[in-house]
């Protein structure tokens, strides 16, 4: 063997430890990348677990802050009655139009976030918005025809939220003759 047949061996034995060490580095840093890829799926997963979890706690704060002025109203309208009042007529006229008032700010604040009311009278009777709580007799309405509502019913974009409680009018009894 010649001195550059020595230099051959060396050149050979050294490229496959080097290119094992290549490999060894790469497969270190593919490690770490799949590591931190893994952590930032992990912290991804708990901060959306904490968001979805704060959504649905606050879900209803803008609705909640509306309902507290009509709560305030009565309030005022509860604090307004005088324990020594002169005039019953004139303290009952102005209790009833607070509360009148208070009513149409609440019903404003329940459409205002997609609440509803289902108003049945005169309507046929569907079972998928109204409880039927009685029959009765109506000669001048359908049998089927909502004819009392006892409890209006809501909805929440389309969602029933509670039936309507009502009366249906039903088929009037034939007399029987004896």
């Amino acid at each position: 063997m010649t001195d550059h047949d020595d230099d051959l061996e060396l050149v050979e034995e050294s490229a496959p430890a080097s290119q094992e060490e290549a490999l060894e580095a790469e497969n270190q840093q593919l490690k770490d990348q799949v590591l931190r890829t893994m952590a930032e799926l992990e912290n991804y997963r708990k901060r959306a677990e904490r968001e979805r979890e704060e959504a649905a706690k606050y879900a209803i704060t803008g609705f909640a802050r509306d309902l507290l002025s009509a709560s305030d109203n009565l309030r005022r309208a509860l604090e307004s009655v005088p324990e020594d009042h002169g005039d019953p007529e004139a303290l009952l006229k102005s209790l009833l139009e607070g509360v009148s008032i208070t009513e149409k700010e609440l019903l404003g604040a329940l459409t205002k976030h997609g609440v509803e009311k289902v108003e049945p009278l005169g309507a046929p009777f569907d079972h998928n918005l109204h409880q039927a709580m009685f029959e009765v007799e109506d000669h001048d309405q359908a049998p089927g025809t909502v004819v009392h509502v006892m409890q209006p019913g809501y909805r929440l974009h389309g969602r029933l939220l509670r039936p309507a409680l009502v009366g249906v009018a039903k088929v009037k009894e034939v007399e029987k003759k004896d």
